[in-house]
């Protein structure tokens, strides 16, 4: 019993550090969310290959809560380019279903982790250096959209995040101003988590290893605590933002994350 309540407490603190970030810094929480889960899930006994997807799995599903809170604020301010989220979506959804049904499952979790560790060190450095792209033309075509679209998705689905990583430099490389491609990239959320979800659910349905309290990849303890604790610390971050020293802060935090990625990436060369 005492054992439960440690890993709830646990799992609340991961939830309301990684909200707040979020609010905060405008960075998907799966950056701090899937080295943690992967550590007390390979605490609890699970492999380490699969304690690396499911900690990708349960870090993308929470975006389907958070995303909501934080678009709801951006829409009141009309800050969101609904006309842009409409024609990325069918590309994301498909890549995401691409992603989290086909290659998610083949690929060992060890890979998973180098690409994810990758991904936080590309992230990381973009945050230290604080570039921005120059803007050079206007949103490509309906193709241009949907090609785009789809690598947003499948690119998210493998690594657990919410695709502001590729979606907000692209959105602000084809003219939309910063503030409208972080409140498009925050709706954008919704849908890559929503596909990759279900085909996480769906494609680790029925494996013999996974623990307890697991709906196919999906940790459900894990996403119930962090989720609602999230959720909570999300606008305080959001608010935080305009009284702190962000680009400061930045900085600062790209240090963590790429003390969060050489975790990883010992994790995929060990597991």
């Amino acid at each position: 019993m005492h054992f439960e309540i440690t890993l709830v407490l646990q799992l609340a603190l991961l939830g309301l550090v990684t909200g707040f970030l979020a609010g905060l810094l405008g960075i998907g929480g799966g950056m701090v969310m899937v080295p943690f889960v992967t550590a007390i899930l390979s605490h609890r006994g699970v492999a380490p290959e699969l304690a690396i997807k499911m900690a990708i799995a349960t870090s993308m599903t929470t975006i389907v809560f958070t995303s909501i809170s934080s678009v709801r604020a951006h829409h009141k301010r009309g800050a969101v380019r609904w006309d842009i989220v409409k024609s990325l979506a069918p590309g994301i959804v498909l890549g995401a279903v691409l992603a989290s049904l086909g290659v998610f499952a083949m690929l060992k979790g060890s890979w998973l982790a180098l690409l994810f560790a990758g991904f936080v060190s590309f992230s990381a450095t973009q945050m230290f250096l604080d570039k921005k792209p120059a803007p050079s033309q206007a949103l490509p075509s309906f193709q241009g959209m949907l090609g785009t679209g789809t690598l947003i998705g499948f690119l998210s689905g493998l690594v657990g995040a919410g695709g502001g990583f590729i979606s907000v430099p692209f959105m602000v490389w084809c003219n939309v101003a910063i503030h409208n491609a972080v409140a498009t990239s925050a709706a954008l959320g919704f849908p890559i988590a929503l596909a990759n979800a279900l085909g996480y659910a769906y494609g680790g349905y029925g494996l013999a290893s996974l623990p307890a309290y697991s709906l196919g990849y999906i940790w459900l303890p894990a996403l119930l605590v962090i989720a609602s604790c999230s959720v909570l610390t999300a606008p305080l971050g959001a608010a935080a933002a305009h009284r702190l020293p962000v680009k400061k802060l930045k900085r600062v935090f790209a240090l963590i994350l790429y003390a969060l990625a050489a975790y990883m990436l010992y994790r995929g060369l060990t597991a």
